[in-house]
């Protein structure tokens, strides 16, 4: 039975929504949503149930509007609900300037580990930049500090990660050389 269902999906606690000025929180429930159904299996219809079931005021609100203002009175598909939200809830002109973001992103002075995850969240923007693993590491290379790309550069990685990897352990290695310099200079 459904109501069973409904229960078994609240024990993996689902996020609610109600509203956002931050588009990328919109995203990331979305997407932490759709993970938690899909742990359950969860059909076409349950999905669109149970995540409009974690909505809240201003979201739950425009989803009861959404609801009245059909013309059809078919079923609300998953790929509806999600699309719907998207167009509400996210931007494009928003997701254009996170792409934008994410094409003109350098590590500058964060370390690998904060590049990497600057990275990571923007490249979910910019799915046909990083589609390979070759395309993600060299998207990766080319926002990398130069003393740390250039020697990367001559290198193959299996994959991204091992270039992620490779990445940590030069910088290591880069600061140590500094430290050194400076104190031999003093």
């Amino acid at each position: 039975p459904p109501q069973n269902k409904l229960a078994e999906f609240l024990r993996v606690r689902p996020p609610t929504f109600s509203s956002t000025t931050n588009p990328v929180e919109a995203g990331d429930w979305l997407h932490a949503i759709e993970k938690k159904l899909d742990l359950l299996q969860c059909t076409d219809q349950e999905k669109v149930s149970f995540a409009s079931h974690q909505l809240h005021g201003p979201a739950s609100e425009w989803w009861d509007h959404f609801r009245l203002n059909r013309t059809t009175a078919e079923p609300i598909t998953w790929l509806e609900f999600t699309a719907a939200f998207r167009k509400t809830h996210i931007p494009s002109g928003v997701v254009s300037l996170k792409k934008k973001e994410f094409r003109s992103l350098t590590q500058g002075s964060r370390t690998v580990t904060e590049y990497l995850h600057e990275f990571n969240r923007l490249a979910r923007y910019a799915p046909e930049d990083v589609r390979t693993d070759e395309e993600r590491q060299e998207r990766f290379l080319e926002g990398l500090n130069d003393e740390l790309s250039y020697p990367l550069m001559t290198g193959d990685y299996h994959d991204f990660q091992k270039l992620v990897d490779k990445a940590i352990r030069q910088e290591d290695k880069y600061n140590r050389m500094e430290q050194k310099k400076r104190r031999i200079a003093h």
